[in-house]
Order: C-alpha cells, then structure tokens, then sequence
C-alpha cells in the first residue's frame, strides 16, 4: 500500500505550503515549531497532507499522522525518512520529544527513552549519545574525588556531601552567579558547575565558559564542565528560552530534571542541586519550585540561595545586559567580578559593529534593504562577518586586561588571526578589517583602561589607545596606505596614534547631542562623511570626488530629510561610491559612547530620554592589522 503514497519535502519558506502544515497541525491539536525542514506524506494524486513530521537540527518536531493513516506502518516509514534526512545533513545522534504513547513506535526503530513526564518522553538514536557525555562526566568526577581525598583532614567525623551541581546559564556571569558558587563550594567535597551550551543568548558559549571558568578559578573545589544538550537547552527545556509560563512549562521542567536525577546526577556522583532564588522571573520560579518538589524523593537535595542584591536590586545578568543597552556601561560593570569586565567590552564591540550594519539606508554602503555600490556582500556576509570576529574582540580585550599593555606582536597576531577567521567566514571578502582594526584597538585600550582605573572617561581612553598605537607600524601594500601616501591624507594608523582625536572632539559629541533623534546613527554617519578624508572613496573615485562627497554630505546633514537620504544611497550605489571608512568610525563612536560615560549622556537619561536602537549597515573596509 505505500505505492499508493508519497514523503516529500514542504518549503516553509513559501507562504501557502507553511499554511498547509499549520492547517494539518493544528487538525492534529499541534502547532508549529521553528523546524528547518517539514516532510509530509500524500496521496500520489492527491495534496492533502496525511502525515507530517519536522527536524530542527538533530530534534525531530512537530510529528502527526491522520486518522487515516493510524496502524498501516507508514509513522515508521516517515520517522525513517527524517532520520535519513537528519543522517544526510550530518546528524548521527537524533532526538524526539513524543507523547508517553509512542514510545514503542520510536523503540522499533532504535530510539532509547532518556527522560520521561506525565505528557511527554525525550528519546534518542544514534552515536554519540549520552553515554559518551556522562562517561565524560563521570571521569571528571572521579578527578574531584582523588582530589577531594587527599585535601580531606584527618579527624574530619562528619564529611561534607561528596559532590553537587550548579546549573546555569550565566549572560554573562555576574557577581551573583559567584556568590552562588562560593556558597555551595562550603557545602559539598566537590562541586561541578555545567554551562548550558545552547547559543541563543547575548554572550556566545565559548564566551559565557570561559567566564564561568575565570571567575571560579579560585576555589580548588569547583570544576566547570562542558554544556551538552542533557542540561537545560532547547533539547532538554525547549520553552526555557522563550520565557512563558504556560501549559508546557511543568512538562518541559519534569522533563529536564528527570533527565538530570536520570544520569547526569549519578555520573557526578552528585546528591546536592543548588540554585539561586528567584524573584522577578516566573518561569525561572517555577522551575525552582518543581526542582525543590521532584528532586528531593530521588534522593537528590536542593539548596537554594537567595539572590543577592546591589542597592536593593537584585544582581542578575538581565540586569547587566539591560544596563549595557542603555549606555551605563559603568554600572554594569559593577555587578561582575573583574574576570567578566573584558567580555562585556568585547561584546560592546560586536554591538557596535551591528549597530553600524543595521543603520539604514546608508549611502552606498551595505544594509538591511541593499548591498550599495558592493557587489561582493550583502547583510548576511556582513553577519557571518561580525560572529566569525566575536571571539577575537573577547580576546584583544583579555591582552588588555593586564598591568601592561600588550606588545605590538600580541597586537599583531590577534589581529591576522581575526582577519583570517573573518576571510573564512565570508569566502575571502574584506568585509570589517578597518572595523577590526579600530575596534580591536579600542577594547583593548579600553579593557586596560578598566584594569588600571576600574573606570572609563574620554581622557584616559585617547590615552590608552595612543599608548597602545605608538608602537603599531603600518603596512605598505593598502588602497587606503596608498591614498595617504599621494594625497597626505590621515589614515587608519594615524588616526588611532592621534587617540582617535576627531572622534572624541567632534563625532562622538555629535552622536551624544542627538540623544533620542531617531536618525542620530545616520546624522551622524553624514558628520562623519562630511568631516573624513575616506581613503576608501579616494581609491574608488579619487581625491577631487571624494571632497564633493564631503560637501555633499554636509549639505544633507544641514537640510535632512530621509528621501534624500535615500536618494543619495541609490546615487552613490550606482557611482560606486563606499564610505567604508565613514562606516567604520559610525561603528567606533557608537563604541566609544557604550564605554565612556558623560554628563551630556547622564542628562539626558535623567529626563527620561533614551536612544532608540540604530539601524545601520556595514561597509567594505580597509587598512589593518600587517
């Protein structure tokens, strides 16, 4: 009977076959989940939809089947097709939330229960499966043991509990993440911090460990694990991130601690969870809540800390990232220890270079609703971009972050290195190196900044960055190199050895003096055009244009409208005229605000104005790191 039938792939992309599916699923009280693909079972000559099944990655969604399809075998035929699919695409470890009474359709075809709730299951297939992360786990645990054995003294008659766990997110790693971890170190012989792995937060993975790491280095006790998809992810508690309580939480949180008291505690040994309380988060407090009621019978006790607060406000990392959006950049710093300063000014970087790509229109340059006068990117190269120079950003600022500047090799080195991951990332396009330069600089001095005087302010910046600068030697083969040396124009290495002194006297004024214009990114970006020698634009269309560029852009700024911005994009566009190097410093002066703080920013907030976000783009750069 399957001749009678056909699997095939829906593109959701296209309107009316998502419409279809939505219909199906929701025939089936299902919704639709965020899948990559859906494939969808048929009559040969007919579309209705029969059956359906999604994949989200390695996850297996949104699975239904008709009432005309029920018992004839063709759920296992559609489950092996996605498993198929899954294994094309790379994936040999697939998984499956179902309800209770599918598990023997998934068991048929090798899948293995590895946690269970009242409404729903999580099952797996395939290698590498959960066994190699807990046998990761359990040798980690028995590396604590031996340790905690030999630093056990002698006449102790009531040991500590051998082992427990920390879980948690840490976006970014607060002040009150350490407290919470000195608190249960006291508690246990050994204690095991798991990082959750899945990377939709502020702070990427790699990022959030490392702090992790850094800001536990000094308690001998404390291990941070690697995240997996068995702590709390999308795999395991797909409405964390969505932060809603609703009918599926209590499922979703059952799930995850049962896999959790399944074998996660058991590979560590671990017969303590502890947790911060939770006070303004209704989620988050009902998963404290289920966790204090369905781990203690299993044998596992739940110690729970209240949250510590900073002038009667709790210190959370929601709280450091709300105070990093509205340019308090300061206060934020206050509420994490020293080992997390560098990563919030490198992420303050990859803010910056966003805010730049998304200002739009632009003229000329790459946005969100064209690629300007470049015909080798566009905003998703631009993205790629930007992630690929994210670690490197964390990294400058970590060379910063000592007694002494780094040397012009460490300078240099990151520098290439970043330049290559971007190459990589965009099929060998210079999309940012003029950013990365400036920028790259500008943490570094910054985060220096903040090791030496635990504040920021425009004077000791310049300073630093002309510290750091003085010993930088520029290269000789650039288009921007090669306009400075014909025209006796300032470039890239000249600015930054002058502290970037017309950003801090002029532009960044002017980026402050438009608080809460809902064009001050593109204003500004004009008084950059306008006040600019752009090698970028000399080497496109040489000196003389590049003045009328000047002036033209400061007549615009003086009568602003945005046809005209608009008008002068699709100008520019077809002239082949790029301000990349404009783009670079719009990118740096919104940098440059986010770490200095100023009264005539302080001013303005007090009365209750905020910047809106930039929409902005990004542009083709030049000149760096040789």
């Amino acid at each position: 009977m399957y001749s009678e039938y056909d699997i095939r792939t829906l593109p959701l992309s296209f309107k009316p076959a998502r419409q279809r599916v939505e219909r199906f699923l929701e025939s089936c009280a299902l919704r639709l989940d965020p899948v990559d693909s859906y494939a969808v079972v048929t009559r040969l000559n007919d579309d209705t939809i029969l059956a359906g099944g999604g994949l989200a990655g390695n996850v297996i969604k949104c699975v239904a089947v008709s009432d005309e399809l029920r018992g004839t075998g063709m759920m296992q035929r559609l489950l092996s097709h996605l498993l198929s699919e899954a294994h094309a695409a790379g994936h040999t470890c697939v998984r499956v939330f179902t309800k209770p009474d599918n598990r023997d359709i998934f068991e048929s075809l090798g899948f293995r229960l590895l946690a269970q709730a009242p409404q729903a299951i999580l099952m797996e297939n395939g290698l590498p499966g959960i066994d190699e992360y807990l046998q990761a786990m359990h040798n980690a645990q028995c590396t604590m043991h031996n340790a905690a054995m030999q630093n056990r003294r002698d006449g102790d008659s009531q040991p500590l509990p051998a082992a427990g766990v920390i879980v948690m997110n840490a976006n970014p790693f607060t002040l009150g993440h350490q407290a919470l971890v000195e608190w249960a170190a006291q508690q246990v012989q050994s204690l095991y911090v798991i990082a959750v792995k899945e990377d939709c937060s502020q702070f990427s993975y790699t990022a959030r460990k490392a702090m992790m790491v850094a800001g536990c280095s000094h308690l001998d006790n404390v291990m941070v694990l690697e995240g997996s998809n068995y702590a709390i992810s999308a795999a395991t508690f797909p409405t964390y991130f969505l932060k809603r309580l609703d009918d599926a939480t209590d499922t979703q949180v059952t799930l995850d601690l049962d896999l959790f008291a399944r074998h996660i505690a058991p590979a560590l040994g671990a017969t303590v969870r502890f947790v911060g309380s939770e006070p303004t988060d209704a989620l988050t407090a009902r998963y404290v809540e289920l966790m204090q009621r369905q781990l203690p019978p299993r044998g596992i006790e739940v110690h729970v800390m209240p949250r510590i607060q900073q002038n009667d406000v709790p210190v959370s990392a929601s709280r450091v990232r709300q105070l990093l959006h509205e340019g308090h950049f300061a206060a934020a710093a206050a509420l994490v220890p020293p080992t997390t300063l560098p990563y919030l000014v490198g992420d303050l970087a990859r803010q910056a270079l966003q805010v730049e790509l998304d200002t739009t229109p632009k003229p000329g340059l790459v946005d969100k609703h064209d690629n300007g006068a470049h015909h080798d990117m566009d905003y998703t190269t631009m993205q790629r971009s930007i992630e690929a120079l994210r670690p490197f950003f964390d990294q400058l600022a970590q060379e910063g972050y000592q007694t002494h500047l780094p040397t012009h090799e460490q300078v240099t080195q990151a520098g290439i290195e970043a330049e290559k991951a971007m190459l990589a990332a965009t099929s060998g396009v210079n999309t940012h190196r003029g950013a990365l330069f400036a920028l790259g600089l500008t943490v570094c001095a910054a985060a220096h900044v903040m090791h030496r005087h635990a504040t920021i302010n425009t004077t000791s910046l310049q300073n630093a960055i002309i510290a750091l600068t003085a010993q930088l030697r520029g290269g000789t083969d650039s288009h921007g190199n090669t306009a400075v040396q014909q025209h006796q124009v300032m470039g890239a290495l000249a600015m930054a050895q002058s502290g970037y002194q017309r950003l801090f006297t002029d532009w960044l004024p002017f980026y402050q003096n438009h608080l809460g214009d809902e064009w001050q990114c593109h204003k500004t970006l004009l008084r950059i055009m306008a006040t600019l020698d752009d090698t970028n634009i000399i080497h496109r269309v040489g000196y003389d244009r590049a003045q009328q560029v000047k002036a033209v852009a400061n007549a615009l700024l003086n009568n602003f409208t945005p046809t005209a911005l608009e008008e002068l994009n699709r100008r520019y566009t077809a002239e082949n005229i790029s301000p990349g190097g404009a783009a670079d410093m719009l990118a740096l002066t919104t940098l440059a605000n986010a770490l200095v703080e100023n009264e005539n920013q302080e001013h303005n907030q007090s009365a209750g104005r905020k910047a809106p976000p930039c929409e902005t783009l990004s542009s083709k750069t030049r000149q760096l790191f040789t």
